[in-house]
């Protein structure tokens, strides 16, 4: 008689976070803050996976570049869309620039929200910011009321404000995160993220 063979154990969901910093200047904290969610997803979260997506090189919005009757894009826009819309989840580093967002960050957003294809909606995401006396904590609220129209669902904690200029510093000369405290936050962040996207996530 024949011995039943054990039933394979399912496969994780592994999750694409498309990560995006409004800040892109040379070492930029929060480009740093990215860079530290790939590190720890990479050693303790094996089933995000951060796609760090570059906004600098996308153009003003302006619906004079738009073909094929508002669904087509000058090719820069056209490849970050495709990456937003590959994405199952976002992560915005998000600096507050005038109580708000960065005009790249929210170029970047409105870029993404044209034509008949919804790149940002019904899915999760959540924002790291750093930044002076309030560690740029106004600026994610502004964040959070564009999301609303674009029908992302951001995740309401654990928060994280990371005071750039705190004794010890928080980053190096290179933006870097060298702060074990806070990487530890951002992790409890990215988990935070993971288990939201995957309730998100289409019912088989």
């Amino acid at each position: 008689m024949g011995t039943l063979a054990a039933p394979e154990s399912a496969k994780p969901t592994v999750l694409r976070v498309a990560a995006f910093s409004g800040s892109v200047r040379k070492g930029s904290w929060h480009a740093g803050l990215i860079r530290a969610a790939e590190e720890l997803c990479e050693e303790f979260i094996p089933g995000l996976i951060i796609d760090h997506v570059d906004i600098s090189n996308v153009p003003m919005a302006n619906p004079d570049l738009e073909t094929d009757g508002g669904d087509g894009f000058p090719p820069e826009v056209e490849a970050f869309r495709a990456r937003v819309l590959a994405a199952d989840c976002f992560l915005f580093a998000s600096p507050e620039y005038n109580y708000s967002v960065t005009g790249s960050l929210k170029n970047a957003l409105d870029w993404a929200s044209r034509g008949s294809v919804k790149c940002w909606a019904d899915k999760a995401a959540a924002i790291v910011c750093a930044g002076y006396d309030f560690a740029g904590g106004r600026g994610p609220l502004h964040l959070r009321q564009i999301g609303i129209y674009l029908d992302i669902h951001f995740i309401n904690k654990p928060e994280l404000h990371v005071r750039a200029y705190d004794d010890p510093p928080n980053f190096d000369a290179d933006g870097n995160l060298t702060d074990a405290k806070t990487r530890e936050r951002l992790k409890k962040v990215l988990l935070s993220l993971q288990a939201f996207a995957l309730r998100l996530q289409p019912k088989e």
